[in-house]
């Protein structure tokens, strides 16, 4: 579970104990989310250079004391959300160097009598607390005078004794989740010197009676307040108002998460008499349950004109009062976001003499449709230098627009414009016009410095001449699929080019610049990491710096024309060859052939119209037609033979004329010789008639012999024809008279079974 810096994660493996074999390279352990319950002596004992400690949401209800005793590295000791009743100061005794210590979320009561951290002299960081933590006393701190965040969580705390924070001379950032205000009034009281923000949690200022307890905050030096999930009331706004009017260095409010009940209909004046210190006041998430129905904020008109940074967000905003705005005279910064402003609200809100100090703006995800009439709104503001109108639905783009003479930042991302026109200033130094799916920038800009087109539709970088001062561009996540050394000469003199997350072509010409290019490491943000290329023939994906690319990808177009070249020399070859050894007719035999295999073995009688269809050599012509013609035609009852010369159909096909007359004879007889092996034709005829007429149970063939001939003369293919020629009997033609008519009579025979 550990890593090559020795940070090891054993998180959520249901542990029940504290893994054997640590040893001293181990800085980092993280045994958070298993069910431990005890810390033994040896367990941490080899883990002298352990830096960081994460026991958090464990089950760990008991700690030997000397636990931690060899922890003398340790910085982080994170034993949050576990079932401790007590905390011994033994176990952070040898700790010398811990700075955070998280001990929220367990079951003690107190801190015990006296200070469990007195040894922790470089301390930074204290979390404690949980919902049964109930008592601090003093003593409780000793030891510690610097704190830069010290969080208690006493939701339930019903006992102070007074002066137990006392002794820590400065806390940067307290927080304190506290529901009881005269326990929350006694630490402040102990806090009005040391802290320098003070951040209250989860306490409810509903009753103006118990707003008396909280006054001594009025003495207090922090110069931050913040009140986070509060509950606050028209009755009991004018009184803190009058709290924090009178703290003498308080410079910034803020209000997160929290909830007022009531219209604004404040009762009590607010005066800016003795508050000249506070400057910034920030309100997020504010629920106002009835919001259609707040006042005009009239009576905070006196706190407005030294404000200089105002944020108000995701609050239900939908309209600044004329009036608010005029009286915002010191007001530098305002942030708007995630409101409700409209067109016609924004106008009212940025009325004529609103706003006269403003230099940023950030109006971001509202209800803003119309560009022209947004920028007409804001025009007057003649010190506004940062605009920000993000995430607006303003989808077209006028051609012209009137924008603050000194903008110099515009942030239109997100905003649904298809395309970008002289509506753009010429004045601005930062453009941001981020996911809009733009397919071309080609604006003159001469004073643009920044320019940030992440997730458009670009398929190529933007020309360098109309923004000659540019240094930084972003064009992450477009459609670029690449970029010429000629372009990136261009913009060479830029600080930063961001062009990751594209879908870069493999090319030659690409990858020849983009690797021996010395300078993209100094330019190319996220170089050469994030920057990866596609090619049907090499790993999709790949790093550009690590692809290497075949002959094939270089010179494609060389490669595809040599091999078409190369076919069609080969089909002209082809052609040739077939002309001169006549390729068309052998085609066509053999297609015939192969017809002949799959047609049915027997004619059906009625298209028998001969009694043998006789194959012989045209050199065995004079025997055949002088003498078995006459022979058999003229016997009594005459055979009927079918012969090629006399039979075939004139101008058909001779393959088809042999197929046929086979077909239409009740047999075939072959007149074998020397020359019936040598004849090109007779072997064609034995072809078709071999799977038609040749197997041991049919007597369709006869064989007549004109001379002796051995059967390893007949070729080899018809395996059949010199099996039947081994196995069944033939006739041969005898030299004598006497043996002859035998003969004669025996072929009749033949023809007629």
């Amino acid at each position: 579970s550990c890593d090559a810096s020795q940070l090891c994660n054993c998180s959520s493996m249901s542990l029940d104990f504290i893994p054997l074999g640590l040893t001293a390279k181990i800085t980092v352990l993280n045994l958070a989310h298993n069910r431990i319950q005890h810390i033994r002596s040896q367990d941490l004992q080899q883990a002298v250079n352990l830096r960081a400690l994460l026991l958090q949401s464990n089950k760990i209800s008991s700690i030997d004391e000397d636990s931690f005793q060899s922890l003398a590295k340790l910085e982080l000791l994170d034993l949050s959300n576990n079932s401790l009743a007590h905390l011994s100061p033994q176990w952070f005794g040898h700790l010398f160097s811990l700075q955070h210590l998280h001990l929220q979320g367990n079951s003690y009561r107190d801190l015990g009598q006296s200070s469990p951290f007195s040894s922790l002299r470089n301390l930074s960081s204290l979390q404690l607390g949980n919902p049964w933590f109930s008592v601090i006393r003093q003593g409780n701190f000793e030891g510690i005078e610097f704190l830069h965040k010290l969080w208690i969580d006493g939701s339930n705390l019903s006992q102070y004794e007074q002066g137990s924070l006392k002794s820590i001379k400065k806390i940067n950032h307290m927080i304190i989740n506290l529901r009881n205000s005269n326990i929350f009034s006694e630490i402040v009281r102990d806090l009005l010197h040391s802290v320098i923000w003070l951040e209250v949690r989860r306490i409810a200022f509903n009753v103006t009676a118990e707003m008396q307890a909280l006054r001594v905050m009025s003495s207090s030096f922090a110069k931050k307040i913040s009140f986070r999930q509060t509950l606050l009331t028209d009755a009991t706004v004018p009184e803190i108002g009058s709290i924090l009017e009178d703290m003498p260095k308080l410079v910034e409010l803020e209000l997160v998460d929290c909830r007022l009940l009531g219209t604004g209909r404040w009762k009590m004046q607010i005066q800016a008499k003795k508050s000249q210190t506070l400057r910034v006041i920030t309100i997020e998430k504010l629920s106002i349950e009835e919001f259609y129905l707040f006042t005009d904020l009239q009576p905070v008109e006196g706190l407005l004109s030294l404000f200089r940074r105002i944020t108000v967000r995701n609050t239900k905003v939908f309209l600044v009062p004329c009036r608010i705005s005029q009286n915002l005279l010191s007001l530098e910064y305002l942030d708007l976001s995630a409101n409700l402003l409209g067109d016609q609200s924004l106008e009212h809100s940025a009325c004529q003499g609103g706003w006269p100090s403003l230099q940023i703006l950030n109006l971001s995800q509202n209800s803003l449709s119309d560009l022209e009439m947004t920028s007409k709104s804001l025009s007057h503001l003649g010190n506004l230098i940062v605009l920000d109108i993000s995430r607006n639905n303003f989808g077209e783009i006028p051609d012209a627009c009137k924008w603050p003479e000194a903008l110099k930042y515009l942030n239109l991302s997100s905003t649904q414009i298809p395309k970008l026109t002289k509506c753009i200033p010429e004045t601005l130094e930062v453009l941001d016009v981020s996911g809009n799916n733009l397919k071309e920038f080609g604006l003159e800009l001469p004073s643009l410095k920044e320019l940030y087109l992440t997730r458009n539709q670009l398929k190529t970088l933007p020309g360098a001449a109309p923004i000659p001062n540019l240094v930084a561009l972003s064009v992450r996540r477009n459609k670029l699929n690449s970029f010429s050394k000629e372009e990136f000469e261009s913009f060479r003199r830029m600080e930063r080019l961001d062009a990751s997350d594209n879908n870069f072509i493999c090319s030659c010409e690409f990858l020849s610049f983009i690797q021996h290019e010395a300078g993209l490491a100094q330019v190319l943000v996220g170089w050469p990491d994030r920057y990866v290329c596609d090619s049907p023939l090499a790993v999709r994906g790949a790093q550009v710096g690590a692809v290497r690319l075949s002959l094939m990808e270089c010179h494609r177009s060389l490669v595809v024309s040599l091999i078409c070249v190369l076919v069609f020399l080969v089909i002209l070859l082809l052609v040739a060859v077939g002309y001169k050894y006549h390729l068309v007719w052998y085609l066509r035999m053999t297609w015939a052939w192969l017809q002949a295999k799959r047609k049915p073995k027997r004619a059906p009688p009625k298209d028998i119209c001969y009694d043998a269809f006789v194959s012989y050599s045209e050199n065995d012509s004079e025997w055949v037609e002088n003498t078995m013609v006459r022979e058999l035609e003229q016997a009594c009852p005459p055979f009927r033979l079918c012969l090629h010369k006399r039979d075939f159909v004139p101008g058909k096909w001779i393959v088809d004329n042999i197929i046929d007359s086979i077909e239409k004879s009740h047999k075939t007889l072959f007149v074998l010789s020397e020359h019936f092996v040598q004849s090109e034709w007779c072997k064609y005829e034995l072809d078709f008639s071999h799977f038609r007429l040749f197997d041991e149970n049919n007597d369709a063939a006869i064989l007549v012999l004109l001379e002796p001939i051995q059967s390893r003369a007949i070729p080899k293919r018809f395996c059949k024809l010199r099996k039947i020629m081994n196995t069944k009997t033939y006739l041969e033609w005898p030299a004598g008279e006497e043996q002859q008519q035998v003969f004669w009579f025996n072929l009749k025979i033949a023809l007629r079974s």
